[in-house]
């Protein structure tokens, strides 16, 4: 099955700020690169998103612009949660706190927040709750960690690895699953 894996448009943050499931806009223009993304998808497909709003701007244009079998945002599919780090600059996380997930963030949850691993296990939960049961192309409007994520569940890479899956603002990546 073809899925169709869309990172969400740059931010209206400033490079540098902590923002994983803060719910921040999305910077303009961007009508040009919704249109290079749709030039990459399917004709017609089965739209997931995560709920926050960097990518339901992104996947409402998919939904108006593709023959869109049907629409879901699931919770799911928002990015890490960085409890007490969102929206600081990375700068000015203590690196008594920074240090020690910079070594180990698959397995060390940030304060209030989650890990790598706690992520990956809700990706996949989504896949097997909702992606095994679907024979359409499938497109998943979401962010770097979670893209990460289920190229990792795809490829089997050590989730320690994740990072080697380099995933920019606005690309499409299809896989088959």
């Amino acid at each position: 099955m073809e899925i169709y894996l869309v990172r969400h448009t740059e931010t209206v943050c400033e490079k540098g700020i902590c923002y994983g499931q803060s719910d921040v806009d999305i910077a303009e223009p961007f009508d040009e690169i919704f249109s290079r993304i749709i030039s990459e998808l399917p004709s017609e497909a089965i739209v997931f998103s995560s709920p926050l709003k960097r990518c339901v701007i992104l996947a409402k244009h998919i939904q108006d612009n593709i023959k869109t079998i049907s629409y879901q945002e699931d919770e799911r599919l928002k990015e890490m949660n960085f409890g007490d780090w969102e929206l600081k600059s990375w700068n000015d996380i203590p690196s008594e706190e920074l240090n020690p997930w910079m070594e180990d963030f698959v397995n060390i949850k940030v304060s209030n927040g989650e890990s790598f691993i706690e992520l990956h296990e809700r990706v996949g939960q989504f896949l097997s709750d909702t992606i095994s049961k679907i024979n359409q192309p499938i497109v998943i409007v979401a962010h770097a960690g979670i893209i990460r994520s289920i190229l990792c569940h795809q490829s089997s890479l050590p989730l320690k690895e994740a990072f080697n899956n380099k995933v920019d603002f606005g690309e499409v990546i299809k896989i088959d699953f």
